[in-house]
């Protein structure tokens, strides 16, 4: 169980305070990170329409800032994977523990998401931990971005949180993927990957899936799966 620090802050950039927390999360026996979290999921502030307009809704708004298991677990990945050498995206980062523990590691990592504050608690965490900003471009699956290139290696947790019948999570992987690259996805059993699986295929990706058997996170087994779709 992550240490709990008892302070809340208020952070205001041009919206209605939040309240946020600190908690010591920990990534492995050597490594953990001093992450500044929403307090909850009842704090909500887009007064401008920042995250409306982006197609987030006040129930999911909160969503983006909090610590999730799987969050962890990919994260725990990037810190004994090889990265060096690799160009890396990670996508739908929320908090983004995974590309703060890249970026650690010395890793050429982007972090992407389509809430307007990601970037925000991103540099925040970054600045708390000692760690270099991570380089971040908005990532709106359903966008497109001439600008941000294409990658050796994307990341991801807990993005299959929807059936993505047409397959847009997909297109975004398949605009931003070298012909030559690896995807690897976090999932936490949430049932919504047939449909996934079918557009990887068609950009042929081959599939190996994992079980993530013997984690405890946040005092609780983990139950979910790594799948890593390679292309060659």
């Amino acid at each position: 169980m992550p240490a709990f620090y008892a302070m809340y802050s208020f952070m205001k950039p041009a919206m209605t305070a939040y309240q946020t927390k600190r908690d010591t999360i920990d990534i492995n026996h050597a490594t953990s990170l001093l992450i500044q979290s929403l307090l909850d999921r009842n704090q909500f502030s887009d007064d401008e329409g920042a995250a409306l307009a982006q197609g987030i809704s006040s129930a999911a708004w909160p969503l983006f800032g909090l610590v999730w298991p799987s969050g962890i677990v990919l994260a725990q990945e990037m810190s004994v994977r090889e990265l060096a050498g690799r160009k890396i995206l990670e996508i739908g980062c929320g908090l983004g523990l995974a590309s703060l523990i890249a970026k650690q590691r010395g890793a050429d990592i982007c972090a992407s998401d389509a809430h307007p504050l990601t970037q925000l608690f991103l540099n925040n965490n970054a600045t708390l931990n000692d760690i270099e900003n991570v380089p971040y471009s908005e990532g709106c699956w359903h966008k497109t971005y001439p600008s941000l290139g294409r990658f050796d290696f994307i990341i991801g947790s807990d993005v299959l949180y929807e059936r993505d019948e047409a397959g847009v999570l997909a297109g975004f992987i398949g605009r931003h993927a070298n012909p030559t690259c690896e995807v690897l996805i976090v999932d936490p059993n949430r049932g919504n990957r047939s449909h996934f699986k079918r557009h990887m295929a068609q950009q042929n990706f081959t599939l190996s899936e994992t079980p993530v058997l013997g984690k405890i996170i946040n005092g609780a087994a983990y139950k979910g799966r790594l799948m890593q779709y390679v292309r060659k």
